[in-house]
């Protein structure tokens, strides 16, 4: 009881997992979240056997009730969530005429809608104990919209945009928000399985490594506030921009 948590919604098997794991190595109750939790079995036990300790919520971060129920549980049942990370991604590529209102308004609850709600939920305990760390997941779509990107790139605008809306209403209270630009191809199966010859340049560093983004995200919770950052850019050597 009254551990330190970091709450990770969109604890997937890659980026969203190696935060995890990486602040659960510096002590952190690591409290991962996706729509199902026995999709999180396979990162609760790594973190073990890493040493550290982890707690799967299956939670619709989409749904403001339960999002509001998964925050008072945490508070009350393992500690203080020191540090949030929303991690979603919803990248989806549709030709704007097979853009359906219904494939516009999900990708926007899930990367936009969702960050807001997450957002909200742990700014309130934040605010009373004047402290905390809030991190937002971007992508190359959070700054310019590509063709194909309608939807995804307007969810990740506006994500930014809650982001810097919360920083300079929170910042002054004790609270960090950061937003990070993750921009190219991350080390996952999915990259390896649909697009092979960009997965080839992993053995030239030319693909994000989880881990790699992840010691940014805690290298951002350790910042001083003296000199905090709040947006920052993240990009294999070669990759172009």
């Amino acid at each position: 009881m009254f551990d330190r948590a970091v709450l990770v919604i969109g604890a997937g098997d890659a980026t969203g997992g190696a935060i995890a794991r990486r602040f659960a190595r510096e002590g952190f109750v690591a409290c991962v979240v996706r729509r199902q939790a026995e999709n999180l079995g396979p990162l609760v036990d790594r973190i073990a056997a890493e040493g550290g300790r982890a707690v799967a919520f299956g939670t619709d971060a989409r749904d403001e009730e339960q999002m509001t129920a998964l925050v008072e549980r945490i508070e009350r049942e393992i500690g203080p969530i020191e540090v949030a990370v929303f991690n979603i991604g919803a990248n989806v590529r549709f030709p704007l005429g097979e853009t359906t209102s219904r494939v516009f308004r999900k990708v926007w609850e899930m990367a936009c809608f969702a960050g807001f709600l997450m957002g909200r939920a742990v700014a309130a305990p934040m605010q009373g104990r004047g402290r905390g760390t809030i991190l937002f997941t971007g992508a190359t779509a959070s700054l310019r919209g590509g063709s194909g990107f309608a939807a995804f790139a307007a969810a990740k605008f506006g994500l930014r945009a809650l982001a810097q809306s919360m920083a300079r209403e929170l910042g002054p209270e004790g609270i960090h928000v950061a937003h990070i630009v993750v921009d190219g191809a991350i080390d996952t199966a999915w990259i390896a399985a649909n697009f092979p010859d960009r997965y080839a340049l992993k053995e030239r560093d030319g693909i994000l490594d989880p881990d790699h983004i992840a010691e940014t995200y805690w290298q951002l919770h350790r910042q001083p506030r003296s000199a905090w950052t709040h947006e920052l850019d993240l990009r294999p050597w070669i990759e172009s921009f």
